[in-house]
């Protein structure tokens, strides 16, 4: 008579990996980052295009995606499969992507005219025009704006780091852990001529205000992803730095009252539907064989 064989549950990739790959993903982000950075601060003058110093400076921007390529093919050569909590792309999930882009938006929108009415400064169309002729036209601002920032580290701090830090955290913990890193990770731009962190200042109320808004801003974000995957994340990310870009927003209480909208939309997020994150590890969970099931 056949015995059933017990074996213990499968799980996508042990703990010990998941850290690897973690650690390694986060060295190769800051590495290439930082270093790139480095070279841009060395050859000196300003990154903007045409310069000598705007090749590094751009590159190190991909320093996230760089990493998450590398933890990719790795676990493709292992024969793994995609983390539990990762979101996959869904054509079904673009509509939650372009509502979270215009809330993310009219966020930091409604945070300028608020700021305007309290006695800042006006947001001015002329000025937003100007920023995009210094960038070469409409067309090239947007094209700089989504690829710079959006594309470049979305895939690596939401599309890799986060689904394996799931695995032992919650999305709160992860979206303030990742804020938190967000911020030391962008450090290097303060001193690098011509970038937005650089005009600001580290140790000014504005510039102390950038690095503080990483956190609700990797909240914003990491909600957009547990929605509707990397291209929620990409949107939010896009539509927060190209509406903050076009307002030109250096004003502390503009800065403190964006913060206090991301929170707010945070809110209305947590409060309202299920991320799809729980729906895809649960439907993993359920593939894993038993405890003494016959294999």
């Amino acid at each position: 008579m056949p015995t059933s064989v017990v074996t213990e549950p499968l799980t996508p990739t042990t703990p010990d990996r998941r850290r690897a790959d973690l650690t390694l993903f986060m060295v190769i982000a800051f590495a290439v980052s930082w270093g790139c950075w480095a070279a841009a601060m060395a050859i000196g003058g300003p990154a903007k295009n045409g310069e000598p110093s705007y090749v590094p400076f751009l590159l190190g921007a991909f320093g996230p995606l760089i990493g998450a390529l590398v933890i990719r093919i790795r676990r493709r050569r292992r024969g793994e499969p995609v983390p539990p909590h990762a979101v996959r792309y869904r054509a079904a999930a673009l509509p939650w992507a372009l509502l979270l882009m215009v809330a993310a938006a009219a966020a930091v929108l409604a945070a300028g005219v608020i700021g305007h009415a309290a006695g800042g400064p006006a947001p001015s169309w002329a000025d937003a025009k100007d920023v995009m002729n210094d960038m070469g036209g409409p067309a090239a601002f947007l094209v700089s704006m989504i690829v710079s920032g959006p594309l470049s580290e979305e895939p690596g701090w939401r599309g890799t780091a986060y689904p394996r830090m799931r695995a032992t955290m919650g999305p709160l913990r992860i979206a303030l852990v990742l804020g938190v890193v967000w911020a030391v990770w962008h450090l290097p731009l303060f001193f690098v001529d011509g970038t937005v962190q650089h005009d600001l200042g580290l140790f000014t109320p504005s510039g102390v205000l950038f690095a503080a808004g990483n956190v609700p801003m990797a909240m914003l974000v990491t909600c957009a992803y547990q929605r509707a995957g990397v291209v929620a994340s990409i949107a939010v990310h896009f539509a927060v730095n190209t509406t903050m870009v076009l307002l030109g927003v250096t004003d502390p209480a503009v800065q403190a009252l964006i913060i206090g909208m991301q929170l707010i939309l945070v809110a209305l997020l947590l409060v309202t539907g299920r991320p799809a994150d729980r729906v895809t590890a649960a439907a993993a969970r359920s593939r894993l064989p038993r405890a003494g099931t016959r294999r």
